[in-house]
């Protein structure tokens, strides 16, 4: 039998497109892809650029709606593999009940999990400084790409993949993460019910080069949960560019080595 179609969801600033290498490499194995874009990137990057205001006033609970809504329209549950904002999506979507399993890279945090690492806070210190850019579309100019994403790559590398691939992002998710502490279970889009006892298989991936989303937060994401099959793979010289930076084939590599043990087709 064939193996199980993949959903890959896309993290800030980014659009499907970046998951083009990921794409090819799980379709030569024989997996259906899917990589629809958050509500207003279905255009790709350059569209987004022309129009950011399409982003404005988009938050968690609408994109991860727009993705339950894609679910919906396969022959049947999906892996949803999500890298950043996106691993959080996938973490709420298997709380939601959907997917036949579920990889969250270098995922954003849960509503419950703190996040205190001082790279974490300072990537996203800016946009909460301006209270005004929960409202706006805000961009991640060239040189906070680079300290930030992508720090192991050259100056002409950075270049490149900051005009490839990098779009001006919705405002709102970054406060509704970081207000998640402050908010009820039930109104923070970023709730995940930990000792949820039918959830799908879920595997966390960190990477020890990781300024966004460091390693420590991910085995701390890890620790919260407390049922189920919830494993985590660390990769020491990962960044948060990691499905993209050289040496991507290991992360996919062992991510389909994991899918393949724990889905049935």
């Amino acid at each position: 039998m064939p193996p199980p179609p993949v959903l890959f969801i896309h993290g800030a600033w980014m659009t499907p497109d970046c998951w083009d290498p990921f794409r090819s490499f799980f379709e030569a194995r024989g997996y259906r892809t899917h990589a629809p874009g958050w509500p207003g990137k279905e255009g790709g990057a350059e569209a987004v650029r022309r129009d950011p205001d399409v982003l404005t006033g988009l938050g968690g609970k609408r994109i991860v709606d727009h993705y339950a809504e894609a679910i919906a329209t396969l022959p049947e549950p999906p892996v949803l593999v999500g890298h950043s904002f996106g691993g959080l999506f996938v973490q709420v979507l298997l709380d939601r009940g959907l997917g036949a399993a579920g990889v969250a890279v270098h995922s954003a945090a849960p509503r419950g999990v703190p996040v205190t690492q001082p790279s974490a806070v300072r990537a996203v210190a800016g946009i909460l400084a301006r209270p005004a850019n929960r409202s706006r579309a805000v961009p991640l100019p060239l040189p906070r790409f680079r300290r930030d994403f992508a720090h192991t790559l050259s100056e002409e590398q950075a270049v490149a993949a900051h005009e490839r691939y990098v779009t001006p992002e919705t405002g709102r998710i970054f406060f509704e993460s970081a207000l998640a502490p402050l908010t009820s279970r039930r109104r923070s889009p970023f709730t995940v019910d930990f000792a949820k006892a039918d959830r799908a298989p879920l595997l966390l991936v960190g990477g020890g080069l990781d300024r966004i989303v460091p390693a420590s937060l991910n085995r701390a994401n890890h620790r919260r949960y407390r049922s189920g099959t919830v494993d985590y793979a660390e990769f020491a010289e990962r960044t948060h560019w990691t499905i993209a930076q050289d040496g991507w084939e290991d992360v996919a590599a062992h991510i389909t080595g994991w899918i393949e043990r724990h889905v049935r087709p």
